[in-house]
């Protein structure tokens, strides 16, 4: 495992994201496999791995429990621990703390050595001035009960700027890959923070899986680089080769994706590839530009829907469909949903997309902008409607 300074300390290239853990039915991010999820992080922990990330929304409110279950037995002096802030739960100042050590004890410590304020975008950081976090920030800091304090964020580049200005951030976190160098903070974004003094820690590098899917094309490039590794190495790469970034999380829910991804890391440096390797890395993009149709990262934040729809779901199935140029594949896991009100009282919060009210909650949740409803009404023409997929794009 490589380290590179954070606060002074040596941090691994490669954190452990816990927001896609296994579970014990695939499709169903509430039940985590919890066994198994601890037996994964305590195993990166032994690989190295000494950034470990959480956040009170995950996994249906369970990731932090699990993780603090996973750093008994001496783990949590291993590592610094992050979790972040449920902004959106806030009705007044002093709601800071009251999640904070509800968080604490969910994760039985005492202290937290990063605490983000959760995904900061325009109308979230006013809700951080309005209820004046930066003042409750300090104290839970005097307090000892935070080490370091920073933001996790999705919005444009502006608001990203007008945000990093405005306080003295200790650390910052950021959607950053391949794919998005001109897209949420941007790489200027990220430039921007480094000179700043402000580290930075990269989430989505691989856009929510979506960068190790293979293609054809994919392969023609991964065959012919110079370089030979991985799809989910080379979007990893691509991310260590800055500088500015600390940290890359990585929501590894598997032994096998740990151990290549601590591998990839050992392989890691900063400005180390090659003009080659940017040339495959620049083909990979074009590739998977052409086949993504909607940017959703099954992140969960546009959830629960107000009328049941299990939005990230279905707007899998529909890439799926665009993405295989048929709906086939994919019908009878859309048909697994609830199809209509009376069946969601047996599948609470797992409804198709034809049951969705276009009420407009989810717009301002999604970190990704994305028209949530009109999506929902692609999925439903293809797999109601029967809509060739082929035909929407």
């Amino acid at each position: 495992m490589k380290y590179r300074k954070l606060f002074d300390e040596d941090t691994s290239i490669l954190g452990f994201g816990c927001m896609r853990l296994p579970t014990i039915k695939e499709g169903d991010t509430t039940k985590i496999n919890q066994p198994e999820a601890i037996k994964q992080i305590r195993h990166g922990i032994d690989q190295g791995i000494n950034y470990i990330d959480t956040a009170w929304p995950y996994h249906n409110q369970e990731s932090e429990v699990v993780v603090g279950k996973a750093l008994q037995d001496g783990y949590r002096e291993k590592v610094k621990l992050v979790t972040k802030a449920p902004v959106w739960e806030y009705k007044v100042p002093e709601d800071f703390e009251k999640y904070l050590k509800l968080q604490l004890e969910k994760l039985q410590t005492d202290h937290l050595d990063i605490y983000l304020l959760h995904a900061l975008s325009k109308m979230r950081f006013s809700r951080v001035q309005e209820l004046k976090l930066f003042e409750q920030a300090e104290k839970a800091k005097k307090a000892g009960l935070i080490k370091h304090f920073g933001f996790s964020f999705h919005g444009n580049y502006e608001t990203f700027i007008e945000i990093i200005d405005a306080y003295d951030w200790d650390v910052t976190q950021i959607q950053f890959n391949y794919m998005d160098v001109n897209s949420q903070a941007t790489e200027k974004g990220l430039k921007y923070a480094g000179k700043k003094g402000i580290p930075v820690i990269v989430m989505e590098p691989l856009l929510g899986g979506k960068l190790v899917r293979q293609t054809d094309e994919g392969l023609k490039f991964l065959n012919e680089a110079k370089t030979q590794q991985s799809l989910a190495a080379w979007a990893l790469q691509f991310v260590w080769n800055y500088s500015e970034v600390k940290v890359v999380l990585s929501g590894m829910n598997t032994m096998e994706m740990i151990d290549e991804n601590c591998a990839s890391a050992d392989r890691a440096g900063i400005n180390s590839l090659s003009d080659e390797d940017l040339a495959t890395i620049a083909g990979l993009k074009a590739s998977f530009e052409k086949l993504i149709y909607i940017p959703c990262t099954r992140c969960e934040y546009c959830m629960p829907c107000p009328s049941g729809v299990n939005i990230p779901m279905n707007l899998r199935v529909l890439n799926e469909a665009v993405w295989t140029g048929s709906a086939a594949s994919m019908q009878s896991w859309f048909d697994g949903f609830a199809q209509t009100e009376e069946a969601l009282a047996e599948k609470p919060n797992n409804g198709a997309a034809q049951l969705c009210i276009e009420c407009g909650q989810c717009l301002d949740k999604c970190p990704q902008s994305i028209n949530i409803p009109e999506g929902l009404k692609k999925a439903a023409s293809v797999f109601v409607d029967g809509v060739d997929p082929k035909s929407i794009v």
